[in-house]
């Protein structure tokens, strides 16, 4: 065995020959009135970094500059944390469908790219915001999205333009379906600020023949260009919506009683978008909300890239 298997282990080597001798309890007594607790705890969490170098000769003033550090050492993380997602992985490509705007395709007749308009970058996208000023009648959503980079442990990813689009509580999407081509609504850009999130107001989406109730979005890390299309998208994905919130919308307010048949006929297992993906990948596409569908909901959900 090599040396590096048997030396430095200090306390939490010797504690079982203490024990032998002293009896368990006399054994932890005695290690507790030398003040040697915080080192024992600190070899027995991990064989690596800092904690196995603890030297059992340390003095008092010794452990209390060590308590000092560790407490220094405890609130930068705690710092860090509020930056960083705990736990993330990377969201899947989707189709961005056949209604994004986004320049990769035509609407009305024309190509279409709500992404090279001003106006579109706004917070609250229940309004149109090109030829009209008619707002999206739904339940009220607050989403908060979070864009995290995978490769780095999640940290936020600052400055990146978010758009997302959806249909109405009628399961129509602007600019495309018959009745609302003259509307822009519920479509919108935001920045990702120091912590990677953005928030949009919106209302709750409906639910169309064959799909699961849904928000597109797309991610340009490098922010919003002038010459930006979903075909310079870093990501092209979309959200699912929870079951229980589907149910309780759909259900309980008659602005959406068109989507009631059509989600009682699908699920995430048959979607043809979300039916490939991880459970993992569907936990984190999925936004948790709270709320009622009489206030409106507030939620959120990560974005790996």
């Amino acid at each position: 065995m090599d040396d590096k298997d048997t030396a430095g282990h200090g306390l939490a080597h010797d504690l079982p020959a203490f024990e032998r001798l002293l009896g368990r309890r006399r054994a932890l007594a005695w290690l507790a009135s030398a003040g040697s607790m915080g080192a024992l705890v600190a070899c027995g969490d991990g064989g690596s970094g800092s904690g196995a170098t603890s030297s059992s000769s340390s003095s008092s003033s010794s452990s209390s500059s060590s308590s000092s550090s560790s407490l220094s050492s405890s609130s930068s993380s705690s710092a860090s944390s509020s930056s960083a997602t705990t736990s993330c992985v990377a969201d899947p490509t989707e189709t961005n469908g056949p209604y994004p705007a986004d320049g990769t395709n035509a609407s009305s007749g024309a190509t279409s790219n709500v992404l090279s308009v001003s106006g579109v970058v706004r917070s609250d996208i229940r309004s149109s915001f090109i030829n009209s000023t008619t707002t999206a009648s739904g339940v009220a959503v607050t989403l908060t999205l979070r864009l995290v980079d995978v490769s780095t442990g999640c940290l936020p990813i600052a400055g990146a333009a978010i758009y997302i689009w959806q249909c109405d509580a009628q399961g129509r999407y602007s600019l495309y379906s018959s009745g609302v081509t003259g509307e822009s609504y519920l479509r919108g850009v935001q920045i990702t600020d120091s912590n990677g999130e953005v928030t949009f107001t919106t209302i709750y989406p409906g639910c169309y023949s064959g799909r699961w109730p849904h928000i597109h979005f797309e991610v340009f890390r490098s922010g919003l260009g002038s010459s930006a299309t979903g075909r310079t998208a870093s990501l092209i994905s979309q959200l699912a919506m929870p079951a229980a919130n589907n149910v309780a919308v759909f259900n309980g307010d008659s602005r959406y009683s068109a989507s009631i048949a059509n989600y009682n006929a699908i699920s995430i297992a048959t979607d043809n978008v979300f039916k490939d993906n991880t459970s993992a990948q569907i936990a984190q596409m999925t936004p948790t909300l709270s709320g009622n569908i009489t206030d409106g909901y507030t939620g959120s959900a990560v974005i790996g890239i």
